[in-house]
């Protein structure tokens, strides 16, 4: 299976794009993994929330198909621990799809079009990150779970 992550926005911290350079390097040593940016929206202040949402949608769909698992990072979705996730992401695997999606929307969600495609909601936090920060954070919990089915040394509980 491959695991795809799809993110509105660029990544320009060099600390972060640091991080998530290992932890994507560390990741493909156990699957295939394709990171997605997709640009952010220009001279958008004037649109509404909804226009925001719904022009993001229109980027956001293109790139996900429908034999996809789509997981939207959504801060309403289900909280899990670690060692929950990598039990999710094993029956995922084992599901036969060939494409586990992840989709980080932009600042205020995502549109209804977006919400109707998923199949799983899954919040990291009920706090607020950046964007970007959420990427590494969701790429670190992707690198912990794997190593959890793996019963590598890397979770320790």
């Amino acid at each position: 299976m491959k695991v795809k992550l799809v993110a509105i926005g660029k990544t320009e911290e060099p600390y972060l794009i640091k991080g998530m350079n290992e932890y994507e390097n560390r990741i493909t040593r156990h699957l295939s993994l394709e990171v997605v940016e997709i640009p952010g929206l220009k001279n958008a202040s004037h649109l509404s929330k909804q226009e925001w949402k719904a022009k993001e949608a229109a980027k956001i769909l293109p790139v996900i198909t429908t034999s996809d698992i789509i997981i939207l990072l959504d801060e309403n979705g289900k909280e899990m621990t670690s060692v929950e996730f990598s039990t999710f992401l094993n029956l995922k695997f084992s599901s036969g799809s060939k494409n586990l999606v992840f989709v980080i929307g932009g600042p205020y969600g995502f549109d209804e079009s977006v919400k109707k495609k998923a199949h799983f909601h899954l919040s990291l936090s009920r706090m607020t990150f950046s964007h970007q920060m959420v990427r590494l954070f969701f790429l670190e919990q992707l690198y912990r779970a794997l190593t959890i089915l793996r019963n590598e040394a890397y979770h320790h509980e």
